[in-house]
């Protein structure tokens, strides 16, 4: 039989074109036993990197607001663009799962688990920025409008509480439709583990026994919740693009807020699982299921949105000039040559130039120039965020009240911390939950060659 490596190297077909099912077990579930060195590494890095987060977070308690570069007129800094981009990796992962399992892509079942698990953690870790935005973090629960006797309910018209709504309606859809996907491979998990983990694994598979029942229901109830997840995406991400389009704040009073906003949450998203993906076929050697094919399929994506995002970025500034308002050109003119005219020329580069090589093929199939080039789409995207926020409040209507804003070290610490805290998720994710989906799989990989006299090739 043709080797899992010889397959990969050949880049000739989506997945192994001759592979038994039992190898994909094997191959799949060894990542939960046998994480090896580098995961290790990493993870203890990860563990490094939450604990710096929690100091810097400890140190806001205690000393205040202070410790931060905010004050006026900048009332929002690192840690609003750090909560922005990381809701929008969350908001592109289930989006690209359910849009790609609706219209069927032949591609998507190697890569649709990494981009849900991805939407879960991206969110827990969104989550933090509201609680720690707030000061007293343990007041978290004043936003939520519970029955209860003071009769004080939360400012609807606050962003803050639409940011609330929108992190804890999209939590609930992605992790739900992350675990529903997730139990059948729960299920192969448990035959092959022991111990506690197998005990684990029998109380989340739910029973799960793969009957042609369980199968008629699972795929009904997954179609339906891919359905839902997609407008839902759709409509989550525009609640946060409102933070800002709902303001009078010069740059950010637009109604192009909410398509710009999708469309990076998708054009980032692509990149981090291109990141992430890369990262693990390297840890847990998948280059038999994460082939150039669908790095190549997934670089297209990035080509789509990455269009939509520069055509937006120059909207924006054609826009500015045509509308003769002096205060918006004024705003716009500072991005691109004020204060921040190196976080503006990063984005711009970083969004509009690089993904220019992706119109090459030999880029596309090329794993380390993906790497490298997703890795700058989301430094360019981070960018983004903190040229919106920060140009535009520090450089509003009245001269007198112009500012600058500059970060310390305790928001570098959070914004360290913050990808920590995503990756250490992720790593434990992959050590739980199988990172690639087995069932899935299974159905795409073509039953074994048969020999000439109608036996089963085993070789």
């Amino acid at each position: 039989m043709t080797t899992a490596t010889e397959v990969a190297a050949r880049g000739t077909s989506t997945h192994p074109d001759i592979h038994r099912h039992s190898d994909v077990n094997r191959d799949v579930l060894a990542i939960l036993t046998r994480p090896g060195i580098g995961w290790w590494g990493l993870f203890a890095f990860a563990a490094f990197g939450v604990a710096v987060l929690f100091t810097a977070w400890g140190a806001l308690i205690v000393k205040g607001f202070g410790l931060t570069g905010l004050t006026s007129p900048a009332g929002w800094g690192w840690d609003i663009t750090t909560f922005v981009f990381w809701v929008g990796i969350a908001h592109s992962g289930t989006l690209i799962s359910a849009i790609l399992f609706l219209f069927r892509a032949p591609w998507r079942q190697s890569v649709y688990r990494i981009a849900e698990a991805m939407t879960v953690f991206a969110v827990m870790t969104a989550g933090l920025f509201p609680l720690l935005h707030l000061g007293r973090g343990w007041l978290a629960y004043w936003l939520f409008p519970y029955p209860n006797s003071r009769f004080l309910w939360p400012n609807f018209r606050s962003p803050l509480v639409w940011d609330v709504f929108a992190v804890t309606t999209y939590f609930t859809v992605s992790a739900t439709f992350f675990y529903l996907g997730c139990i059948p491979d729960i299920a192969s998990a448990r035959e092959a583990a022991t111990g506690l983990r197998k005990k684990l694994y029998q109380v989340i598979s739910l029973g799960w026994r793969g009957t042609d029942n369980e199968w008629h229901h699972f795929s009904k109830a997954y179609i339906y919740l891919a359905a839902l997840a997609t407008p839902l995406v759709l409509s989550v991400h525009s609640v946060v693009s409102w933070d800002f389009a709902m303001a009078i704040v010069p740059g950010w009073h637009a109604t192009i807020f909410a398509p710009y906003f999708v469309a990076g949450a998708i054009f980032s998203g692509v990149a981090m699982v291109i990141t992430l993906s890369v990262v693990m076929r390297k840890l847990f050697h998948l280059e038999a299921y994460l082939t150039p094919k669908h790095f190549d399929a997934l670089a297209k994506l990035i080509m789509l949105t990455g269009l939509i995002v520069l055509y937006a970025y120059l909207t924006e500034f054609f826009m500015a000039w045509y509308s003769g308002e002096e205060v918006e050109k004024t705003v716009f003119w500072n991005r691109l040559f004020g204060s921040y005219w190196w976080a503006t020329w990063t984005m711009l580069v970083c969004n509009g130039f690089v993904p220019i090589m992706l119109w090459f093929q030999r880029v596309r199939r090329s794993i380390p120039a993906l790497f490298v080039i997703s890795i700058f789409i989301n430094i360019g995207m981070w960018f983004e965020r903190f040229v919106i926020i920060v140009t535009s409040l520090t450089h509003e209507y009245e001269p007198f009240a112009w500012g600058v804003y500059r970060p310390t070290m305790v928001e570098m610490a959070i914004l360290f911390g913050s990808f920590c805290w995503f990756g250490f998720w992720f790593l434990l994710f992959t050590r739980l939950l199988p990172p690639v989906a087995i069932a899935e799989l299974k159905e795409v990989i073509p039953a074994p060659m048969k020999r000439k006299h109608g036996g089963a090739h085993h070789g």
